[in-house]
């Protein structure tokens, strides 16, 4: 059997990895990595030669014009195969570079004779190529990368009905590169709350569960912040359903914009309700992230035009919102296991943010004192016809 590398599983993850800094690890339900050595393996078997390799562009950085693109080889089999995985070349040399600007297969008998192939990797990995065959592999229409084979076997060259098969071949790579991305937003999806796009509660408390093992690990504290909207009753009751939501979905959209810690967990925990925990955060830090979304919530005016959920502008002007806050080093108890010490951050935050309600709305309170947040409160002034 042909030994094959690829880039470990996680190094292929990160690598097709589309958005959002700091990401969860996701393990792969089928490993690409598997699949593309597996793909090798058998084009090798239907049409043998002494090396091949897949290479992919970074989705990460790629350009409309696929001329300043470079192609990384993930998977390749042969004498060089160990050297070249991991390696980049540019997408505008060689006959794997033609193959992807061009979108059409390529190959050749002779490679001294020709003028597309690039001899600078024969060079630097001291590999002779004699013969070479590159077929462009596309996610939907799109051109993503190159399957290619080096040195036919045996004294037959490439033929029409090589490049036929291997383009059957670049077509499962093309599908196991979908399927993995199709899991991917199906994880998001998973984790996602679909009126606001924030986390959901089912995602919070899993995320925030390994965050408080992060932190511990690392001697770091961790904020947790519950925010809740002031008499937000009455916008449903003054203005229906539908402009409750587009509220939330407003918010929603305001949280995710001011917090700009990579590492914060942002989720909407029900109703109206927001958890944000933010790792390495510690008292102060919390106090005055609490502070600046209150005071943007307060003087934000929402529905100031039509939506997706509610058509008609409203200018609902005047919501507050009460945030009670926990921190891991002054809340919780040193030997607390993680499920306690997760639920226990909820609880106080959750506990202080009502203080903050009985003890007028608009305001911050913080878990662990009796003593008034040295935040001052703002007025409230409720929801215009709310």
């Amino acid at each position: 059997m042909v030994d094959v590398h690829s880039l470990d599983p996680l190094a292929l993850e990160k690598f097709l990895e589309r958005h959002r800094a700091n990401p969860p690890h996701f393990p792969l339900e089928v490993s690409l990595a598997d699949n593309l050595v597996e793909v090798l393996r058998k084009a090798n078997e239907f049409v043998p030669s002494e090396a091949g390799s897949i290479l992919l562009d970074d989705p990460r950085s790629k350009r409309s014009d696929r001329r300043l693109n470079t192609l990384t080889f993930l998977a390749a089999f042969g004498e060089k195969a160990g050297v070249i995985v991991g390696q980049t070349i540019s997408s505008d040399h060689g006959i794997a570079g033609h193959a992807y600007q061009s979108g059409r297969a390529y190959y050749t008998p002779t490679t001294g004779r020709d003028q597309v192939f690039d001899p600078r990797i024969d060079r630097e990995t001291s590999y002779s190529t004699r013969s070479l065959i590159a077929i462009p592999i596309r996610i939907g229409t799109e051109v993503c990368g190159v399957l290619e084979l080096l040195n036919r076997r045996g004294d037959a060259t490439y033929t029409d009905h090589d490049r036929d098969l291997l383009e059957i071949f670049a077509g499962y790579i093309s599908i196991a590169i979908q399927n993995v991305l199709d899991g991917k937003l199906a994880y998001e999806y998973a984790k996602r709350d679909n009126l606001t796009g924030l986390f959901n509660d089912r995602f919070l408390h899993s995320a925030l569960e390994q965050a408080v093992a992060d932190c511990r690990a690392r001697n770091r504290d961790l904020a947790l912040l519950f925010l809740d909207l002031d008499f937000f009753k009455r916008v449903n009751d003054s203005h229906g359903h539908l402009a409750g939501s587009q509220v939330l979905r407003e918010v929603g959209h305001l949280l995710r914009g001011r917090v700009a810690d990579p590492e914060a967990i942002v989720a909407r925990y029900g109703g109206d309700e927001f958890v944000i925990a933010v790792p390495g955060a510690g008292r102060e830090r919390a106090l005055a992230l609490a502070e600046r979304l209150r005071l943007e919530i307060r003087r934000t005016v929402f529905i100031r035009r039509a939506g997706e959920i509610q058509t008609t502008p409203l200018h609902l002007s005047g919501l507050t919102c009460s945030v009670g806050i926990a921190t891991l080093h002054h809340s919780i108890p040193a030997g607390a296991d993680l499920a306690a010490t997760k639920s226990l951050l909820l609880r106080h935050s959750d506990l202080a943010m009502y203080r903050a309600k009985e003890e007028g709305r608009d305001r911050i309170a913080e878990a662990g004192s009796t003593e008034p947040s040295p935040i001052a409160p703002g007025s409230l002034t409720p929801p215009k016809g709310a």
